[in-house]
């Protein structure tokens, strides 16, 4: 599959050879070169968005039943060859396989939720001050969007914006992440596969201050759908050059609360799960924990040992891995910072704290699940996204010193809390300045609920129903009617 899509493009229903500068993708975990992917040229961009511009007419317009019965099909075909895509996931992105094909999985599960959503587009008829006339409120898709991905999870990112946008009758052009192109070309050849129309759905690749600047650029774009850091999403929001939709969703740094009233077994084992799933590479990962002092030194000493216990692996050699090789050097390097300043400053090291040993660990971009206690609010890992396998935790007293301590950030996409007491879970769940609280869980995003953030944490929502709302405009048309005559 790698060779049928290096130096791929994917414009008007058919692959053609990028004539780009070429750009190498490795693999992280040997940093050897599995392909190349080219620098999407200017007029190779205007050639997608004119191909998306083309087919948006016929497709806005077909039957809901028509674009539900596509999204349906492509479901199908990505769900069949799931053990294809995610070999091709794991060897760009460093995620161990298993944790690959069930991201796939979710991608084509969003196809299905979405297409179910398309035929569920409804209308309001709403009653006006006099007897003779009617407002018709109706729903019609914005047009072209461009979407513009990152490379921490290649193909649900990239899943989320496509079925949203294709439900409600919009095309896409879409520029996945320098570091994760063939997961987003795998997918077009599953919508060439499907039988999605021509110019549905296209793919560009190139770096994101080129080609993605492109699109954001743009005069025939209508919306640009990003996932990213906020940095980058404020840079789209300063520099469209027109009014344009936007959906942002950006940074993280998100805390969990664990009160003494919790079930500490359970929130070691979450608190684990979410720090180091994806390496702790993922916008809702657990970057700092707040621990009621009274069970704070029994947390530490389980969270460490759930830590040391996980397997550490090439995820493509060892599929059932714990944890496989980081994306690149740049989060690799951040998480080292981040250790160092909390050491530096006081922090205990509970956990992890350095390379795995091992000729296999040798040349990928691996780090142990690191535990750092006794932080505060001077160092990084508490006031900043590390977007590694890094965690810190602090003590708290009092419940509105948790509350405090979690909202002293300027993100806010989401938060945990552990509590087995109703009272708490009401006060604290209703503070907590996030899009998304879970609850006794970790699991702060499912297809079927809006998932988005707030402050710099990004505008618009993805899951859901307003996942697929983010893609329409809303048209008011308001009537007169005359009394019909014989009356």
């Amino acid at each position: 599959m790698l060779d049928q899509l290096s130096g791929k493009l994917f414009i008007d229903g058919d692959f053609v050879t990028g004539r780009g500068r070429p750009i190498p993708v490795e693999n992280p975990a040997t940093l050897e070169e599995i392909g190349s992917i080219t620098l999407a040229s200017q007029e190779e961009i205007d050639a997608a968005v004119a191909a998306a511009r083309k087919a948006f007419p016929d497709w806005a317009t077909a039957p809901a039943k028509v674009r539900a019965a596509a999204l349906h099909r492509l479901g199908e075909v990505i769900a069949a060859d799931a053990d294809a895509m995610a070999k091709v996931m794991t060897l760009e992105q460093g995620k161990p396989v298993n944790e690959a094909r069930g991201e796939i999985l979710k991608l084509a599960e969003a196809c299905h939720f979405y297409a179910e959503e398309a035929v569920r587009v409804h209308g309001e008829i709403i009653p006006n001050d006099t007897t003779d006339s009617e407002s018709h409120v109706v729903r019609e898709p914005i047009g072209v969007v461009g979407a513009i991905t990152p490379w921490n999870y290649p193909a649900e990112l990239i899943g989320w914006k496509l079925c949203g946008a294709l439900a409600a009758g919009c095309t896409i052009v879409i520029k996945p992440a320098e570091l994760t192109p063939f997961t987003a070309l795998a997918i077009a050849a599953k919508v060439k596969e499907a039988k999605i129309p021509a110019g549905v759905v296209n793919v560009v690749t190139g770096s994101g201050s080129v080609v993605g600047q492109a699109l954001v650029e743009h005069p025939d774009t209508d919306k640009i759908a990003f996932t990213g850091s906020s940095a980058v999403g404020l840079h789209i929001q300063k520099t469209c050059p027109r009014i344009k939709r936007l959906s942002l969703e950006l940074g993280g740094n998100c805390p969990m609360i664990v009160t003494a009233k919790a079930d500490l077994a359970a929130a070691i084992k979450g608190a684990a799960r979410r720090s180091f799933r994806n390496n702790g590479q993922i916008c809702i990962a657990i970057n700092r924990i707040y621990v009621e002092r009274s069970v704070y030194e029994a947390f530490v000493a389980g969270l460490a040992k759930a830590a040391d216990a996980l397997t550490v692996a090439n995820g493509f050699t060892q599929p059932d891995a714990d944890i496989g090789a980081m994306a690149s050097a740049e989060p690799l390097n951040k998480t080292i910072d981040h250790l160092k300043d909390a050491l530096a400053k006081g922090a205990r090291l509970a956990a992890g704290g350095d390379r795995p040993q091992g000729e296999a660990f040798a040349k990928g971009y691996f780090f142990r699940p690191t535990v750092v206690a006794d932080c505060d609010h001077t160092m990084k890992v508490m006031t900043e996204e590390t977007f590694g396998p890094l965690v810190g935790v602090m003590p708290f007293d009092r419940l509105e010193e948790a509350v405090k301590l979690s909202n002293d950030t300027p993100y806010g996409l989401a938060s945990y809390l552990y509590t087995q007491d109703a009272a708490e879970i009401r006060h604290l769940s209703r503070r907590l300045d996030y899009g998304n609280v879970a609850v006794n869980n970790v699991d702060a995003g499912v297809m079927n609920a809006p998932y988005g953030g707030r402050k710099q944490s990004g505008v618009g929502y993805e899951h859901g129903r307003e996942g697929m709302l983010e893609y329409f405009n809303f048209k008011h048309i308001r009537i007169r009617l005359d009394q019909p005559e014989g009356l």
